[in-house]
């Protein structure tokens, strides 16, 4: 019995022990835990890279592109402009604007980020901005950012050059920011219905270009047009400086369209490659175009024609393959140069740099053609990509942009007047708004 007894417990013991064994080879495997998110060095090497790049596009780029063009009595104020811009706009930026257009708005995301990140609070070092895909840090992102919102509003500044008063000014630029920069930066990037619907930008042909150019229409119709327009000559002053603030763009513009995809890969590379080639291909299409109607090819021209390359070739630049990139700058460039020299002409109104004729008009170019000529070899977002959807985002985009400003131009008018004097105007904004004048 103790044998038959001892047999049948071992027998017990090996069943158990077989079941167990059984047991763990049909478990399956535990997953393993997902690796954290580290900061990856490269991609933040370029966006830092990118970030200076684009700070460039303001100061000094775009304050000696808009200088040069004025007349000489009017280059301070105009480069102060920029300069002033760039500062109001980054302190509030980071006070409010980034929160607005970054940040998760909850139950309104749809339409306006939250106030979560009211001055920067909550971010730290450690923040990182698309973890798991860019891995760079939430502050390299929002400076990235920053440095688009303080380019657009003083691109509005050219087609109101050499007759708003600086008070006027630094009122109409803090509110824009607010309430129609980080919305519509919002709607596209930051989560917002429009980029929800499709809608490609890849790099602020909507947000910042059509943006600005209609915002500065609407500012150039309300103020109304400048003392002796049509009458006096107001040729640009210094070209010299016009030609470098256009080159200055030209390269800043890298960090603009290559930076935007926020790592150094080769979608960034594509990025560069069509920047590159649209714009040549804008300043021959804009310079040949004059060369015909105008009999010489003139250095404001070829100039313009370059950046109306970069402006339109801003949202398509991570769509598009190269030879998409050389359609945009053609069109571009012929169709920036009748909006900019005959079209305004037609109509009377006084955009004194063609803020609306070159970047409102490129802005939709770029942005319908990145609908017709995406290429989903070049970036798999675009295989959704249509015209139908591209004219959803301008139409509302304008519409915002257009009442909104209005409102706001109204709003600073009862508050401290939009215009110098005439007299003030005569004798030129240098002396008259900031008490200085270039010898």
């Amino acid at each position: 019995m103790k044998t038959t007894g001892r047999a049948a417990a071992s027998l017990a013991l090996v069943a158990l022990s077989t079941a167990a064994a059984f047991a763990q080879e049909a478990a399956p495997a535990a997953a393993p835990a997902a690796p954290t998110p580290v900061l990856d060095t490269g991609n933040t090497a370029w966006m830092l890279t990118s970030t200076a790049l684009v700070l460039m596009m303001t100061i000094p780029g775009l304050a000696l592109f808009y200088g040069g063009m004025v007349r000489k009595k009017n280059v301070l104020a105009t480069i102060m402009q920029s300069f002033a811009i760039t500062c109001l706009v980054t302190v509030l930026w980071f006070m409010f604007g980034y929160s607005l257009a970054f940040s998760d708005g909850g139950g309104m995301n749809a339409y306006l980020g939250g106030f979560s990140k009211f001055f920067h609070h909550g971010i730290t070092t450690s923040t990182l901005w698309l973890p798991g895909v860019a891995n760079i840090p939430e502050f390299v992102f929002s400076m990235f950012q920053l440095t688009f919102a303080i380019i657009t509003p003083a691109l509005i500044a050219g087609a109101f050059a050499e007759r708003m008063k600086f008070s006027a000014l630094l009122i109409f630029m803090g509110l824009w920011l607010v309430f129609v920069y980080a919305p519509i930066a919002h709607w596209v990037w930051g989560g917002g219905f429009l980029g929800s619907a499709g809608v490609l930008d890849f790099a602020g042909g909507t947000v910042v270009h059509i943006n600005a150019g209609v915002a500065g229409l609407v500012c150039a119709l309300v103020l109304g047009k400048r003392e002796g327009y049509g009458t006096t000559n107001m040729a640009p002053h210094n070209l010299v400086y016009s030609v470098i603030g256009a080159s200055l763009l030209w390269v800043g513009w890298f960090g603009f369209n290559a930076g935007s995809e926020l790592a150094a890969d080769g979608l960034a590379g594509a990025a560069m490659m069509n920047t590159q080639v649209a714009t040549a291909a804008a300043a021959l299409a804009w310079m040949f175009a004059e060369w015909i109607v105008a009999k010489k090819p003139s250095v404001l021209g070829i100039i313009s024609g370059a950046v109306a390359g970069l402006v339109a070739v801003t949202p398509a630049s991570g769509f598009v393959n190269p030879t998409g990139a050389f359609i945009v700058g053609i069109v571009a460039g012929v169709l920036c140069y009748i909006s900019a020299v005959k079209v305004k002409h037609m109509f009377g109104y006084d955009d004194s740099l063609d803020a609306f004729g070159v970047h409102g008009v490129g802005g939709v170019i770029g942005a319908l053609l990145t609908g017709a000529l995406a290429d989903p070899a070049i970036n798999a977002l675009g295989k959704g990509a249509s015209v139908g959807t591209q004219v959803y985002g301008i139409v509302f985009t304008i519409l915002w942009t257009a009442i909104a400003t209005f409102v706001i131009l109204f709003i600073v008018k009862a508050l401290v007047g939009l215009r110098p004097s005439g007299q003030e105007e005569v004798e030129g904004l240098d002396v008259t708004q900031h008490g200085e004048v270039v010898p």
